[in-house]
């Protein structure tokens, strides 16, 4: 191996890159504003259609409660709620979203109140619609509401305390260091996405630095060259691992960014740690930086690979583009609750990074299962960049067609 050709051949695929806008926007552009839109864009945008919902007065009707005048009169006073005319069919109704809930009132109920005792209320609404949630909300909050009124008056009829049907009140009070609580909330969304971005940011460059050369006719240019194989496809494999890392590090320079933007927007940014911007350990963040640099070297060794042996720009897309779900399942299994690290798992790609990174994240270091992670990793990616050296000197691999 010569260290110069690699350089050069390093260097003239990076000239090439720069050029390219496609690759630049998918390493660098698409990285930066993910998540700005991610948290503005769909953020504001759900904010908004539930602040409306929200400011929409449920429509509900009443079933029954024909001997119960009293609880349907307050029901129809409440501003909270707009009771409507029971339709022929109002379960439909509720489907169609014309109605968002409705409440069966049992026979007696008013009756059974006064006696001590009253049957159930039913509640029927729309399971997974956001308004008839609210609707269900509202009514929940207007039986539980008479409900104490009962008792409290009740109470105060036999001269009795209120403390008789609630002798104890209990509080919760967090005992865990704010980067653990915040490693907790972000411990396995932070590797999921940076394993997703250290996977795409590979795949479009070494597409065009082996099918897209195919398409050109640059590839056997390049292979007439006074330069080793293994030179120009070590100087391939750094360009695709520079587009891996470039997009991690922008991913988490945008995250950063996006953290103190939303920080100094908020009333209190003192307060932020205990609110929307959870605390992570920042050694944490150098950690996962560190256990993440095999898998992009395994990332860019396993695209280019695949890459190489398409004909066509078109080709190596549909290679590549099912092993985003391969890359996706292990990192969603990480965000799991109750899956915790232990020898076995820290033998698993991906997903091995996904639980480790959560650890370092909430300021826990398992230096055995750190050094267990990071071996298995970089034997992982020793072998796929063998593998890619082995086919970049095949010529049934390079000249297919």
């Amino acid at each position: 191996m010569n260290w110069k050709n690699l350089a050069t051949v390093y260097r003239k695929e990076l000239r090439d890159t720069l050029r390219d806008r496609r690759t630049l926007i998918s390493t660098i552009l698409v990285p930066t504003l993910m998540i700005p839109l991610l948290t503005f864009g769909v953020g504001t945008v759900a904010s908004r259609v539930t602040a409306r919902a929200r400011e929409e007065t449920p429509v509900v009707v009443v079933l029954g409660g024909e001997d119960s005048p009293g609880v349907v009169a307050q029901l129809r006073k409440s501003t909270q709620l707009r009771v409507v005319a029971t339709p022929a069919d109002w379960k439909q109704g509720i489907v169609d979203k014309k109605i968002r809930a409705a409440v069966a009132i049992p026979a007696g109920f008013e009756a059974g109140l006064r006696a001590g005792s009253a049957d159930a209320v039913t509640i029927y609404y729309y399971e997974g619609e956001l308004k008839s949630s609210f609707g269900v909300g509202e009514l929940e909050r207007f039986f539980r509401e008479l409900r104490d009124r009962t008792v409290a008056a009740r109470l105060a009829e036999n001269s009795l305390p209120a403390t008789l049907v609630k002798p104890f009140d209990f509080l919760r009070e967090n005992v865990a260091p704010p980067e653990k609580v915040g490693g907790n909330r972000l411990g396995g969304l932070v590797p999921y996405l940076i394993i997703i971005v250290c996977f795409t940011g590979a795949m479009y460059p070494a597409i065009d630095l082996t099918a897209g050369e195919k398409e050109r006719g640059t590839l056997e240019t390049l292979l007439c060259s006074p330069v080793a194989r293994v030179d120009i496809v070590l100087g391939k494999f750094l360009l695709v691992l520079t587009g891996s890392l470039a997009s991690m590090v922008f991913t988490l320079l945008s995250m950063a960014a996006t953290a103190l933007i939303i920080g100094t927007m908020m009333p209190h940014p003192e307060n932020a740690t205990a609110g929307l911007l959870p605390t992570i350990d920042p050694l944490g963040l150098i950690g996962l930086m560190a256990m993440v640099l095999p898998v992009a070297v395994l990332f860019s060794a396993v695209t280019l690979t695949v890459a190489l042996c398409a004909k066509s720009s078109k080709e190596a897309q549909s290679y590549l583009g099912p092993m985003i779900a391969v890359v996706f399942m292990p990192a969603v299994i990480g965000l799991l609750p109750g899956i915790e690290l232990d020898a076995r798992l820290a033998l698993v790609p991906l997903l091995n990074l996904s639980l480790v990174c959560r650890e370092m994240l909430s300021g826990v270091w398992h230096w055995h299962y750190i050094a267990l992670i990071f071996g298995s990793s970089c034997l992982y990616a020793a072998l796929a960049l063998a593998l890619a050296v082995r086919m970049f000197n095949r010529e049934e691999v390079l000249f297919r067609t």
